[in-house]
């Protein structure tokens, strides 16, 4: 069906509970571990034995309070409530693995360009070069005001972005030379002066007059991922984006994305295998395919309607608690997640799904579809879906942890490997590297390139 490399990342969050709410309840589920390291530490492993390419770790900064007009229904039912940094359990993880990369979320919307990109830059060391940065405009209303500010209108979040994204290459690219470190105890000196740069930076939303904090780290501009599905964002992941994150509930809406961000890559002058289009996906997998459905009807009773529907507020902006069960969703424009709600009305193909349907498809997957079957069948859906949509990999979500992704590995994963179609080794020691068998350094064709400083020669 075809013969390309899977990319296959695991899809997690600092919190308990991540897509597929209650399912926390489960007795096999671990996930109400997150706030200690062993979690995080037994994870990667798992991942890295899995021959993963990455852990990709989602992030909100506020709670999900549209429903009812309130948090209470997030707060109670552990929908992404609690949630901790998403960024400080990365190094936990690199320490105890050589390989796995890690896809850190951070908003553009609420954290100055100048402190993130040290951060990330930090990260990328102690990673050895194996950091990526989810680049997220934060939909939730909650989370402007709780930082005292107004919550910005969607399209406006993409044009802050594309110039916090520029002020980021800016400090990681452009302000120390490749050489500026020199490390001479003999003389005495350990960076030369004259090849560190102000960056000088005086934008619409960003004045950086200075200098990046860090020295280069190994990819200096971590990887990019993005996952704007929207006009505006398949036009932000376009030019931007090395990897972009979907959640098609079915083939052919996956397609029309994949191709929409294929030709938004062109139109930002890149080729379209510059980037790598992943979706989202939960697999429950057994040694049979009765043992995969039995699987899935225990999960189905841990369901959470009410962090359904909490989850769905927060994701829509669309309160569903005056609507009946039997009441058909219809598209509404507003400043959340707009490709969100336009999926959420296509999840059942020919039908307008009702608010009993939104509740069910929620409850287990959340954002995306559930596989069930064998290790056979799951394997050749998956098939199905790189050769039919185009997609280059997924985003594995778990119903519950670790299980879901243990199950994956033991049982599909071998099957994958076996048709050439996910690594066996690693291939590269960064993460860029390992994704695009092209070095560690952004693509020349990235717009993030060209604020490399190229040094000049003496003489000139």
């Amino acid at each position: 069906m075809t013969n390309k490399r899977i990319v296959l990342n695991a899809f997690d969050m600092n919190c308990a509970g991540h897509q597929s709410p209650g399912l926390w309840t489960h007795p096999e589920d671990r996930s109400h571990e997150y706030k200690g390291s062993r979690y995080w530490i037994e994870l990667a492993q798992l991942l890295e034995r899995g021959k993963f390419d990455a852990l990709f770790l989602a992030d909100v900064l506020g709670t999900y309070d549209v429903y009812q007009g309130s948090r209470d229904a997030a707060v109670r039912q552990g929908a992404q409530s609690p949630v901790n940094d998403p960024a400080l359990v990365v190094p936990l993880m690199s320490a105890v693995t050589k390989h796995l990369g890690f896809g850190v979320t951070a908003s553009t919307t609420h954290e100055h360009p100048y402190t993130f990109a040290r951060r990330m830059s930090t990260l990328d060391h102690l990673t050895d070069g194996r950091v990526g940065w989810n680049i997220v405009t934060s939909y939730l209303k909650s989370a402007a005001e709780n930082i005292g500010a107004e919550q910005v209108k969607h399209d406006v979040r993409y044009d802050i972005a594309d110039e916090y994204a520029d002020v980021c290459y800016k400090l990681w690219e452009g302000s120390w030379e490749d050489d500026a470190v020199i490390v001479d105890k003999e003389t005495g000196i350990y960076a030369d002066p004259a090849k560190v740069h102000d960056i000088e930076h005086k934008g619409t939303y960003f004045q950086v007059p200075g200098a990046h904090l860090s020295e280069p780290s190994p990819q200096r501009t971590p990887v990019l991922f993005q996952a704007g599905a929207s006009k505006k964002g398949a036009a932000f992941a376009g030019k931007h984006a090395e990897c972009v994150f979907i959640g098609a509930p079915t083939i052919e809406i996956a397609k029309r994305s994949v191709d929409n961000i294929r030709h938004s890559a062109i139109n930002a002058g890149r080729a379209p295998e510059d980037v790598l289009v992943l979706t989202l996906i939960t697999p429950i997998v057994a040694p049979t395919a009765e043992q995969a459905q039995a699987k899935y009807e225990e999960y189905k009773k841990h369901i959470s309607h009410e962090g359904a529907l909490a989850l769905f507020g927060g994701w829509t902006g669309i309160d569903l608690s005056s609507y009946a069960p039997d009441q058909k969703l219809e598209y509404i424009e507003n400043d959340a997640i707009q490709s969100a709600l336009e999926n959420f009305t296509k999840i059942i193909p020919g039908k307008q799904p009702t608010v009993q349907d939104i509740r069910d498809f929620v409850g287990v997957g959340g954002l995306g579809p559930v596989t069930v079957g064998s290790p056979e069948q799951v394997a050749d859906e998956l098939e199905r879906w790189v050769s039919e949509a185009g997609v280059d990999g997924f985003n594995i979500a778990y119903a519950v942890t670790p299980g879901t992704f243990r199950d994956f590995i033991e049982l599909v994963v071998p099957i994958l490997q076996e048709r050439g179609l996910v690594q066996a080794e690693y291939k590269g020691a960064t993460l860029r590297d390992n994704l695009f068998q092209k070095g560690d350094r952004l693509n020349p064709a990235h717009p993030g390139h060209r604020f490399v400083k190229q040094a000049v020669p003496i003489g000139i």
